[in-house]
């Protein structure tokens, strides 16, 4: 596999690498978007959230968690904006999971989740909800 991810896991190649444990990695990002900026990779070759086990998934991001507690503790930044680019659609750029930790600051010109995507559905929150719960209720059977 030809993975720049598993690579750096491996210590094939060299990464900025902030916080370690058996499962994880925490890297600082090459191109930051806030000083500190970090992802956190699993060490295991899963491509996005959903190939994760749910042990690996609480591992994970517990260690987002220790990363984020790390970088407030050194940088002070006034909050974090965490996510996940799942999928090319959202962005992913390689496909191995990353989580983001950026810090963020007052006044930094950032912005929150929410404006990310502006594509509002056209259905109401309701009819939604009622479809997302009869696919549920399709795949128990």
């Amino acid at each position: 596999m030809d993975c720049l991810f598993c690579k750096i896991a491996k210590k094939e190649i060299s990464g900025e690498i902030i916080y370690e444990d058996d499962d994880v990695l925490g890297l600082l990002d090459i191109n930051p978007r806030a000083p500190g900026h970090s992802f956190l990779i699993p060490k295991k070759h899963r491509e996005t959230i959903l190939d994760l086990s749910e042990a690996e998934t609480g591992t994970l991001f517990t260690a987002v968690a220790k990363v984020a507690k790390l970088l407030k503790e050194t940088l002070r930044p006034d909050g974090f904006t965490i996510g996940i680019n799942h999928g090319q659609a959202s962005g992913q750029s390689i496909d191995h999971l990353h989580i983001h930790v950026i810090p963020r600051w007052l006044n930094d010109k950032g912005g929150s989740v929410h404006s990310v995507v502006s594509n509002a559905s056209k259905k109401i929150v309701k009819e939604i909800k009622e479809e997302i719960l009869k696919a549920k209720k399709v795949e128990k059977q």
